[in-house]
């Protein structure tokens, strides 16, 4: 199985992060684009990358969006 190619890097209480979770969701269903979210504090790698960054939208493994994310940009990158 290949990883999705969008990664949502978020943290439990984080505000902006549930925005983002609702933009990712939606684009994402609209493209029938596989998605995930990873928690940043359960992951040491993200936790070295992105510290207090989040939320984080990952496309192919490179970072797409930082704090707030745009549904037209994101499915644009998925396009």
């Amino acid at each position: 199985m290949s990883p999705p190619r969008v990664v949502l890097v978020t943290r439990v209480g984080c505000h902006l992060c549930e925005g983002a979770r609702a933009v990712v969701a939606d684009v994402c269903s609209r493209a029938g684009v596989e998605w995930a979210e990873q928690d940043v504090d359960l992951r040491p790698d993200l936790r070295a990358r992105f510290t207090d960054l989040v939320p984080v939208v990952l496309v192919d493994g490179q970072e797409h969006a930082r704090y707030h994310v745009d549904a037209r940009m994101l499915a644009r990158a998925l396009g």
